[in-house]
């Protein structure tokens, strides 16, 4: 991460608040995907449904993202289709899939704290796969972000029980799966590019989201949950599956992904906010204590690794 003498990607102050604000709206937007899967819980659905009403009612603005990034792009290679196949399975589907069920099982607090892990683990692939030895802070940064999780987890299994070992579990892996596609996706962004990339593993996930649906139950179910799932699944497709991306995306191009990443640790802290308000979820000190060791952690993680 850069130092505070480092210039901005600009030198506009005014397209620099902007991009502030752009990433800001991005985290709060993603943060709420939780609270509105959630809420929708309530009606009686189960994850598969949920998952598939989400990427349904997302499919075709990222079919649009898709088709306005390709517009003056080179065709993909065979190497690379492959690739963005693999990376809409890890990245989008097989993550979302086990957030979503980790979900029926833990607090939203907690499930953002585990997400936001995804830095560390990274950093720990690149460690073992690269075969490269922590620093000193590195381990600092890992023993922090991993000890805050530990004391929210702590917090809810007196509460929960068994079941909040199984819906970390869930979460954990989901983090793990999106962790190894932000690993694997450097070079093909490269080639292909961020939007364009993310839109057509975006859509890959939107398939297979409703293959897998469609596998469990008739087609025709989807059209049988209550109406106000419909509302919460749209507003869950919209304002916190795509606006964030193209949010974030935006933001980091007017300030680098170094400032963007910080100001993406609003997303832990609007989700305690949100849970308090929407859900009435309960809140100790061992959860504030954990959000704060991890957003510690990551931010370390971020300055270690630029």
């Amino acid at each position: 991460m850069p130092s505070a003498a480092s210039p901005l990607p600009t030198s506009s102050h005014r397209i620099a608040a902007g991009g502030i604000a752009l990433a800001a709206v991005g985290a709060i937007a993603a943060s709420g995907k939780a609270v509105i899967v959630k809420l929708a819980y309530r009606h009686g659905v189960d994850a598969t449904t949920l998952l598939a009403l989400r990427m349904l009612m997302a499919f075709p603005l990222f079919a649009l993202l898709a088709a306005w990034s390709a517009r003056r792009a080179t065709a993909l290679t065979w190497g690379d289709r492959g690739r963005v196949l693999w990376l809409g399975f890890t990245g989008y589907y097989l993550s979302s899939l086990l957030d979503f069920q980790g979900l029926q099982y833990i607090s939203v607090t907690l499930e953002r704290l585990i997400l936001y892990l995804n830095p560390t683990l990274v950093l720990l692939i690149s460690l073992v796969l690269l075969k490269k030895r922590p620093g000193r802070w590195q381990l600092v940064a890992l023993g922090l972000s991993y000890l805050g999780v530990l004391l929210a987890f702590g917090h809810d299994l007196q509460l929960e029980g068994g079941r909040i070992v199984l819906g970390s579990a869930l979460v954990l892996a989901s983090a793990l799966s999106y962790a190894l596609y932000l690993f694997g996706s450097g070079q093909v962004v490269a080639r292909i590019g961020a939007i364009r990339l993310t839109a057509y593993a975006s859509c890959v996930a939107c398939v297979l989201c409703v293959l897998h649906f469609a596998l469990l139950h008739p087609l025709a179910a989807l059209g049988q949950a209550p109406a106000p799932v419909y509302w919460l699944s749209l507003v869950n497709a919209t304002l916190c599956t795509v606006l964030p991306v193209l949010a974030i995306m935006l933001a980091v191009k007017r300030i680098g992904s170094s400032l963007a990443a910080q100001v993406g640790m609003l997303g832990p802290v609007s989700t305690i906010v949100m849970s308090l308000w929407l859900l009435d979820e309960p809140m100790g000190p061992w959860q504030i204590l954990g959000t704060a060791l991890v957003l510690v952690g990551v931010l370390l993680v971020s300055r270690v690794r630029a």
